[in-house]
């Protein structure tokens, strides 16, 4: 019985743990070769070494590093061949007042949600071009559609993917490249974990719990597969409800 991504070479950031692990493993599961791009090395390793050397291939990965992002995708053309997928997961936030926000704060947190997004979707340009089209699932948030207050870097970054993601549709269409935003809302993993205040939301929402990160990786694995061909440069939302309210 064949996968739903089979003979996909798909690269994940962040997908060490949390929402990344679970796409890795919903993506393997359907047949696609995983590259786990983290900068969590024992963990990176140790779920690559789970899923097996056929299926997956952990690579250190800052995403905010042009020249870490080219040696990425050099490892996944030699490992697996050309790339035909990317999940753009890899993401942090800093929770405090905007008086309180420093530069230095803020800077590190675009650095990684929007510029490691801007240098994946350039990196692996050529190799998809070479494959003769792909897949940039580009996460962002419902912070990239509403906003909140005390995570306004975080914000910031996710309204930007949305738009990078739309810029990136166009100029890549004509390669046969599809590019879309996923925005989950509040989910169980470790960044929410010690978040009361997103706890509180999710039981005010229509669907009155957080999300599982497989629900969030079935919505990247139906944007990944062929199924999804038809759809770009736009945005695909997984909130429970949040954003209906």
């Amino acid at each position: 019985m064949s996968g739903r991504t089979d003979g996909k070479v798909v690269v994940v950031t962040g997908g060490a743990r949390g929402l990344g692990e679970a796409h890795v493993r919903r993506l393997v599961a359907e047949g696609a070769k995983v590259v786990i791009g983290d900068v969590l090395v024992p963990e990176g390793e140790a779920l690559a070494a789970e899923l097996g050397p056929e299926q997956a291939l952990f690579v250190e990965l800052d995403v905010s590093s042009e020249a870490a992002w080219k040696a990425a995708v050099a490892r996944t053309e030699g490992a697996f061949g050309s790339v035909t997928g990317l999940v753009n997961n890899a993401g942090l936030v800093h929770r405090c007042a905007i008086e309180d926000l420093t530069e230095a704060d803020y800077r590190r947190v675009i650095d990684v949600n929007e510029i490691g997004v801007f240098l994946g979707m350039k990196a692996v340009l050529p190799s998809m071009r070479a494959a003769g089209g792909g897949s940039v699932v580009n996460i962002s948030s419902v912070c990239g559609i509403v906003a909140f207050s005390h995570i306004l870097s975080y914000t910031a970054s996710k309204w930007a993917v949305r738009g990078m993601t739309k810029a990136a549709a166009q100029e890549f269409a004509p390669y046969n490249i599809r590019v879309n935003s996923v925005h989950p809302g509040i989910v169980a993993t470790p960044m929410t974990a010690d978040s009361e205040r997103s706890h509180e939301k999710a039981r005010q929402q229509p669907i009155r719990r957080e999300a599982q990160p497989a629900e969030v990786a079935n919505m990247v694995l139906y944007l990944l597969s062929d199924e999804a061909s038809y759809s770009t440069g736009a945005e695909f939302v997984v909130d429970g409800g949040y954003t209906s309210q």
